[in-house]
């Protein structure tokens, strides 16, 4: 199944694509369907209002999460290009749920940063509440994927040796357009795709979401080790080689650039940088 929130003129909706539109599915977002323990029954289900799918206008697949946890340094050819060893253990760092944006809005580019950059991702939504999951509960607390551009205020990044300050800008970070389950995916939970981000129809970053030092599945087990993850909470897993900030000379974005994000079978982020 593909399934998003939307906005609509009574407010965002929960929907499942299909060929002929997006369905109403009853819940006014995915974060508040998969919060029922029978959300793949209710996400089947036939019936309810079809929008049209010209025109839809995507809010972030799941906009109020309780948690976004993130992960540095995970694809190795990324890990390779910033001068570092592979990690013994995942790196992670959070966002807040003000810094999502929707598949097609813009990013603020605020004024107190001259070095924005792009991070292509591929993002776990959780699905059922898991604490201290071994590989098979793992496996299933996972609802399925969606596209993540984790957008970075570098020079607020590297202020210090933590991270946070530079990655959760508000109005920055795109996250959908759908969320796609693990079924209809090749590989699973462990899915193989083709992941590109482009800037103003440049490819800048382009690889195999197989190259993961720590799969999906590695990656509840150990964040569920640490807190109980509920359903709707978000890991986006890492981005590969190709970001602006380790190119020679820097490029970040500017006023007007169009940041693609795309993940094969998931769906596309379109955005474009607009200065505050």
């Amino acid at each position: 199944m593909k399934l998003a929130t939307i906005r609509t003129a009574e407010g965002t909706r929960a929907v499942r694509a299909t060929e002929d539109g997006y369905v109403d599915l009853g819940f006014t977002d995915v974060g508040e369907l998969l919060a029922r323990e029978d959300w793949p029954a209710r996400a089947a289900a036939t019936g309810g209002t079809t929008y049209p799918v010209d025109g839809v206008e995507f809010a972030p697949v799941v906009p109020r999460p309780g948690k976004v946890l993130c992960v540095g340094l995970n694809y190795r050819n990324h890990i390779l290009e910033m001068g570092r060893e592979l990690p013994e253990y995942p790196t992670l760092f959070a966002k807040f749920a003000d810094a999502l944006i929707g598949a097609n809005d813009d990013i603020d580019l605020a004024p107190e940063s001259t070095a924005v950059d792009w991070e292509a991702e591929l993002a776990v939504v959780i699905g059922r509440a898991v604490r201290r999951a071994d590989e098979q509960a793992a496996a299933d607390a996972i609802a399925g994927f969606t596209v993540c551009n984790d957008v970075s205020m570098r020079d607020w990044q590297f202020r210090t040796k933590e991270w946070l300050q530079g990655k959760t800008f508000e109005g920055t970070t795109p996250l959908g357009p759908v969320l796609v389950t693990p079924d209809e995916l090749p590989g699973g939970v462990r899915p193989a795709l083709t992941m590109t981000a482009s800037v103003d129809g440049e490819i800048m970053q382009k690889a195999e979401t197989s190259d993961l030092v720590f799969d999906p599945v590695a990656l509840v087990r150990y964040a569920s080790t640490i807190m109980t993850l509920r359903p709707g909470d978000v890991i986006a897993t890492g981005t590969p080689g190709g970001v602006g900030h380790a190119r020679k000379p820097p490029r970040y974005l500017a006023d007007g650039n169009i940041l693609v994000t795309e993940i094969q079978g998931i769906g596309r982020l379109i955005n474009v940088a607009r200065a505050s």
